[in-house]
């Protein structure tokens, strides 16, 4: 159990050094109060001190990206992603969310009551992703960027679009985007994980983010479809064991400082998931979240750990 609780300055030095090249560990978001002497050696306000903190994120061996996950609520401001930037060693990139304006199907409740239950026109709108979300971010934050990922939170109800609809449409919107940035899709329905999506991801160079939730299927499961990766890279988010709810492992797992519920078989996946990318010689972006064991950091460090132990599938980082 020590291993779950922490990670030797020599130890992370070793791992990282063993890690195969391109491969890229990051978490879900970096304020966390808990993560206090296993990331963090200063003290930090509760706000006003964000762009602090990722530098120090950024300091941590095993850290070469981060998941922007505020990004999902409003576009980053110029400020904020200078502030970002400037924190920033040089090519650290970013994982960032795209605005939930964008991805939204049908207004809900919790985001919007004035329109909930109204469809949302700027639904798949390529011309307000360019202006309010790609255009900033390529002014102010270049070297910065990994892949936007365009979160589809769980279509449901009498507006749900059919499986071949959604994959239609997402043909047409990202026939209208440049590629002057990488993207990649994140699904909350398993219906929607069919040929036609995978195909239409695959024509436009787009990932599938790989992702563990509460109703998709394991990661393990998703890497096993065929026409899975279809893009120059790989992207992935462990976020929850699927079965389990968001807010009971928010109630269960704060302060984030130490495994709680070891899940052997995400784990594992996340390995085979790398060990795919290396052979396919393409980067991958393996983004953890504290809510998926208890603690990101050490989650991290455990998959780690079990490369290193197989050999890590080399060329490994310089």
């Amino acid at each position: 159990m020590a291993n779950d609780v922490a990670v030797s300055p020599e130890e992370l030095e070793r791992l990282r050094a063993a890690l195969p090249h391109d491969i890229h560990f990051g978490t879900s978001s970096w304020n966390y109060p808990g993560w206090q002497g296993l990331i963090y050696h200063k003290k930090y306000p509760k706000t006003g001190a964000s762009g602090k903190m990722l530098a120090e994120y950024a300091e941590w061996p095993l850290f070469t990206t981060v998941g922007i996950d505020s990004s999902f609520y409003n576009p980053m401001s110029e400020k904020t992603l200078a502030e970002y930037a400037a924190a920033l060693p040089a090519g650290f990139r970013c994982v960032s969310k795209v605005w939930d304006r964008i991805t939204v199907h049908t207004h809900s409740k919790m985001r919007d009551k004035a329109h909930a239950g109204q469809l949302n026109p700027d639904f798949l709108n390529p011309e307000l992703f360019i202006e309010a979300v790609l255009d900033p971010c390529l002014r102010h934050f270049a070297d910065h960027l990994g892949p936007f990922v365009f979160e589809f939170q769980a279509l449901t109800g009498k507006s749900k679009l059919a499986p071949q609809a959604f994959a239609d449409r997402l043909d047409e919107f990202f026939s209208a985007l440049p590629r002057s940035a990488p993207y990649a899709v994140e699904l909350r329905n398993e219906e929607y994980l069919t040929p036609a999506y995978f195909a239409v991801l695959r024509e436009h160079s787009v990932a599938h983010c790989f992702n563990s939730w509460t109703r998709m299927p394991s990661i393990g499961e998703q890497l096993d479809l065929p026409g899975a990766i279809g893009a120059p890279f790989v992207v992935a988010r462990a976020l929850l064991r699927p079965g389990r709810y968001y807010a009971a492992a928010v109630d269960a797992f704060q302060p984030y400082d130490r495994i709680q519920d070891k899940n052997p078989e995400l784990r594992a996946d996340l390995v085979r998931l790398i060990e795919t990318a290396v052979k396919a010689r393409i980067p991958a972006y393996v983004l953890v979240n504290n809510r998926a064991e208890g603690s990101a950091p050490l989650t991290i460090a455990a998959v780690a750990r079990i490369l290193e132990e197989q050999g890590g599938n080399k060329p490994a980082r310089s």
